[in-house]
């Protein structure tokens, strides 16, 4: 996006402060990255969401940090002035802090991330802690931890009840002490999500958590239901149906070749005229590049 400038962590707490919304979009590839900057995003994640929604995976345990890395890196090259936040997949930062921050490097380095996400709560946030040291940003994720899904028994809704809101405030709040930039909160009630907004110094981003956090993340196939067999979801508004479009096109396609009305003559290459011995058959260099 032209003129466009990324966003940093400062900034986003003073669009906090100044109840300025940030937006928040995943992407797994470069021409979805490019897409999701011209449109004006504040911020792309890199979710290890992309398991389910692009390599076909039933969770996001499958995902990888070689997934992640070349995920990230598509990204990068896509949206060149949007701040990028690529997810650490499973286990690959409850192990030792010297392979937690290999896998953090590999993001940073080889994937040029701007910043690191991380699932869980008080119980990581020793861990957060000596990766922001290391001078890398973490976005903090609690409430439904996806990776931890077997763990707490499914796809749930958090902080339906007292102690499980307190549980969530206390989560949210280590993360902060801990120099976590902003908190993701994901399937929270609205009134829990509130609370944590209205308490943290630094950014919420809601997902399914209502409308008091100070920004939002959607999955970028649920905003443009690009899929094969789409589910609906409470908390997700669709905003177009690319994924009819796609697949009327494509038949489309299939029936034009099964026709043999593809191609048709504008689609073509023919010999016209009297060549020239030193002509080419495809014309002139510039010519040859436009054919390609």
């Amino acid at each position: 996006m032209a003129g466009k400038r990324a966003l940093n962590i400062v900034k986003m707490k003073k669009m906090k402060s100044e109840g300025v919304p940030l937006s928040m979009l995943t992407a797994y590839d470069y021409p979805s990255a490019q897409l999701a900057e011209e449109a004006g995003v504040d911020m792309i994640l890199v979710g290890d969401s992309l398991g389910n929604v692009v390599l076909g995976y039933d969770s996001t345990i499958p995902v990888t940090i070689d997934d992640m890395v070349y995920h990230t890196r598509a990204v990068a090259r896509g949206a060149e002035h949007t701040f990028i936040v690529a997810d650490l997949p499973f286990m690959t930062y409850h192990g030792s802090l010297d392979e937690t921050l290999r896998n953090v490097r590999r993001l940073m380095q080889e994937g040029h991330a701007h910043a690191v996400k991380m699932e869980g709560g008080a119980e990581i946030a020793g861990t957060v802690k000596r990766i922001v040291e290391a001078g890398v940003p973490v976005l903090g994720h609690i409430g439904l931890t996806p990776q931890s899904v077997n763990q707490i028994g499914g796809y749930r809704v958090q902080g339906k009840d007292e102690a499980d809101a307190k549980r969530l405030m206390n989560d949210a709040k280590a993360l902060e002490e801990a120099g976590a930039f902003a908190v993701v909160l994901e399937l929270v009630t609205e009134e829990a999500a509130a609370e944590i907004s209205k308490a943290l110094s630094i950014p919420t981003i809601g997902i399914g958590a209502g409308r008091h956090c100070d920004g939002q993340v959607l999955v970028y196939h649920d905003v443009l239901k690009y899929t094969s067999s789409y589910r609906d979801k409470r908390f997700v508004k669709t905003y177009a149906d690319v994924g009819s479009l796609a697949r009327e096109g494509i038949a489309q396609y299939v029936k034009e070749v099964k026709e043999r009305s593809f191609p048709a003559e504008e689609h073509v290459f023919s010999v016209q005229g009297t060549h020239k011995p030193s002509t080419s058959l495809y014309g002139n260099e510039k010519e040859k590049v436009n054919s390609r």
